[in-house]
This record gives structure tokens, sequence and C-alpha cells, in this order.
């Protein structure tokens, strides 16, 4: 089953248990893709909706940060929910000691030398752990293997 036909299924689930709340959010989730899909005029794979949801919680984490630090509550308690409801469909993440491992790997593959390789590692483990990592995270880790 497709990740688009999982969210749908559940936006179904949710509306039958009267989770309007729930139902708000993957809602604009459903949106946002079908607005790339237009913008793109292709449909969405798996993949692309796994960036795409990555991105919706990246914002959501930004809002919750400035939420959080202006001592709004309410909008952060949101915000958090959103989060929560939208990682249900990203995959379990990688610890440090996985990402580490694939991006020594990838650096022995793409012979990189320097921070001046960074970006063809960069792309090429963003391939391997798409909806599987943060990319900030996965930046600081090859920032990390490339200056040591």
């Amino acid at each position: 089953m497709s990740l688009k036909d999982t969210l749908n299924d559940t936006i179904k689930s949710a509306m039958k248990a009267r989770e309007m709340d729930t139902v708000k959010v993957l809602r604009n989730v459903q949106a946002a893709i079908k607005k790339v899909e237009i913008d793109s005029q292709t449909e969405l794979g798996d993949t692309a909706i796994l960036e795409l949801l990555q991105k919706q919680i990246k914002q959501r984490q930004e809002s919750l940060g400035i939420y959080t630090a202006n001592g709004r509550e309410d909008l952060a308690n949101t915000e958090q929910f959103e989060i929560d409801t939208i990682s249900q469909f990203l995959p379990a993440q990688l610890d440090e000691a996985e990402l580490v491992a694939i991006i020594k790997a990838t650096i022995l593959a793409t012979e990189a030398q320097g921070m001046k390789d960074m970006g063809k590692v960069m792309n090429a483990v963003k391939e391997q752990t798409v909806g599987l990592a943060d990319p900030a995270v996965i930046s600081g880790l090859v920032k990390q293997a490339l200056t040591a």
C-alpha cells in the first residue's frame, strides 16, 4: 500500500472516530501533496512524499520553537500535536551510529577528500536515508566526518 493510500485510510478512520483535529492536519498534508503534484504535473511516489512530510515537520518544529520562546503554550501544543500526527507516517528514524556507518561508506564510495566534496556526499547520503533521518543531523555528521 502506498503512502498516499495509507494517508487516505487514516483520514477516513479519523473521520469515523470524529477526531477532527487529526483530520484537519492530515487534510493539510494531503493538500500540500496535491499542490506539488499539480505544480509538477506528476504523481508523487513514496520517496517524494516522505521528503514532503519531513519538510512539513520541519516547518512545524520551527514554529514550535518560536511559540515556546514567546510563551505561547497553546500554540506550541497545537504544533506539537501536528508534528506527532505527521510523524506517524515516517519510518523509524536511524540512530547516530547507523548514520555514521552510512556516511563513512558513502565517503569511501564517492572518494570524498574533504569539505569540497560535501555536496556530493550529502546527495548520496540523502538518497539512502529519505525519511529515515533529519537532513540537518546528516549535514552535521557529514561535516564532522569530512573534517576529521
